[in-house]
């Protein structure tokens, strides 16, 4: 069973009333130097990449986050279970709903939710509980007007030195890049749903 944050019941102390507990686990064994790395571009293989370095990290036994904006709902995500799996990872998936797939959804309602989120995800960088973090599909909350630009900087700005976050989402902003490290674009050159092939289960989610 996980809490809010992500952390496994079992693992956690008592809180205090605080909304976030810091983990029985010790601290994140941090690399020299942790940078921000974000996947984006309109081609597949943004998430695809960072579910790739969070096993490559637990691996090689650093404590990870993966964290997973506006893929809620009925949204079917394969590496849910493999993640969730994985000792070293705690694997988090909110409850939002993406405005491209439900038309109806309200903005303002999901906006608030997002909030809530967020919060969670910045007092768990605070706590530096983990040596990898992983914000897929980040990029949209700002692009749908769901978090301030500013907000997402400030939250970035608070990790510990040795901490490398990853960002995964279309369109990254002028102001992500200039603050990342290392920045790869997925650039679609052929994709099979232009002919008609529908996205397939375990390879496209």
């Amino acid at each position: 069973m996980r809490s809010a944050a992500g952390f496994k019941t079992a693992d956690l102390r008592a809180c205090g009333g605080m909304h976030i507990c810091i983990p029985y686990a010790t601290k994140g064994k941090y690399m020299k130097n942790g940078l921000i790395q974000i996947y984006t571009g309109n081609g597949k293989g943004k998430t695809t990449a960072a579910i790739g370095l969070a096993i490559r990290a637990a691996g090689a036994g650093l404590k990870v986050a993966f964290y997973q904006f506006l893929k809620g709902g009925e949204f079917p995500v394969s590496e849910e279970k493999t993640l969730n799996s994985l000792e070293n990872i705690d694997y988090i998936r909110f409850d939002e709903t993406t405005p491209l797939f439900d038309k109806k959804i309200s903005v303002e309602n999901l906006a608030g939710q997002v909030q809530r989120d967020l919060e969670i995800v910045s007092n768990d960088i605070l706590t530096g509980a983990y040596d990898l973090v992983i914000l897929d599909e980040l990029t949209h909350l700002v692009n749908f007007n769901l978090a301030d630009e500013k907000q997402i900087f400030k939250m970035l700005d608070s990790k510990p030195e040795g901490m490398e976050i990853i960002i995964t989402g279309r369109a990254a902003s002028k102001g992500l890049l200039k603050l990342a490290g290392l920045v790869t674009e997925m650039k679609e050159v052929k994709h099979p749903f232009k002919k008609g092939i529908k996205a397939r289960k375990g390879i496209d989610f």
